[in-house]
């Protein structure tokens, strides 16, 4: 019983030095972790902070593009409410009346069904300049229709003063800012709208200058409303992942949701 108490002892004491030395290594593992908890830290610092200043970089790019280059602005129109001119030219008229006048005035029909428009026959949404507009309510009929009544009828006025020409251009600028604007900001696109592409300089980096198509041969009303819808679900895309504030968007205002986009006042533009 003694000899086996013996052996017993110098058997726990090689399980208490091993102890030991398991504990040490313990400790030395756990100041490891806390050096490189430590490190991971510091890093991770490090990268919000380069986060923070490439996202002040892209927002000062994206600003001074759309302030130059693409200047996005609301153009007020000199339309009056027509309840104020019936009103006028009938003082009997009831309120009545005039609440239905301005309920029509802010109700468009498009694409066969009737959507509610507050900005319908106020404002307008500019891009490179005020003579090149979009309609406020997302109704581009006017070139189609265009399209499909110069296939049959053939003449130097349809050439001129055209709003189907306006529309095409502004399409082809808000197409370019966009694809421009998914380089800056590192976001790719849910939708292709280019044909031809080659390499640029432009203002700040190297980036790929597209061929809208809306800047190429007439396009039927199927293909330019795909196009369109195209357009806007690239521009909505860009809005979301810079966070602009979903109350302001509409899926048919392209301009519009485009300026609330580079506006200033997009507190996460650039992230």
């Amino acid at each position: 019983d003694t000899e086996g108490l013996l052996r017993i002892k110098e058997e726990n004491q090689k399980h208490y030095r091993r102890a030991q030395r398991h504990q040490e290594k313990k400790e030395k593992i756990q100041r490891h972790n806390r050096r490189l908890g430590d490190l991971v830290e510091k890093k991770t610092y490090d990268l919000r902070t380069q986060y923070e200043h490439l996202a002040k970089l892209r927002r000062s790019h994206i600003l001074e593009l759309t302030s130059v280059i693409f200047p996005i602005e609301e153009v007020k129109t000199s339309m009056r409410d027509p309840a104020d001119v019936s009103s006028e030219s009938d003082n009997a008229m009831t309120s009545s009346t005039v609440s239905k006048l301005a309920e029509a005035r802010r109700t468009t029909y498009l694409s066969g069904r009737w959507v509610c428009d507050d900005h319908n026959g106020d404002t307008s949404i500019s891009i490179t300049g005020p003579w090149i507009t979009l309609p406020n309510n997302g109704d581009y009929s006017a070139y189609y229709n265009w399209v499909e009544e110069k296939k049959t009828t053939q003449g130097p006025d349809m050439e001129h003063n055209n709003p189907a020409h306006t529309i095409s251009a502004a399409l082809c600028y808000a197409t370019q800012l966009v694809n421009t604007l998914s380089l800056i900001l590192d976001v790719n696109l849910p939708k292709k709208l280019c044909n031809r592409q080659h390499f640029a300089f432009c203002m700040f980096v190297c980036v790929w200058c597209f061929n809208s198509e809306f800047c190429g041969d007439n396009l039927s009303r199927h293909k330019f409303t795909r196009a369109v819808k195209k357009l806007n679900a690239n521009i909505l895309h860009l809005c979301f992942s810079q966070h602009v504030n979903l109350d302001l968007l509409h899926p048919l205002h392209t301009l519009r949701n485009l300026m609330y986009l580079v506006s200033p006042d997009t507190e996460n533009l650039g992230r």
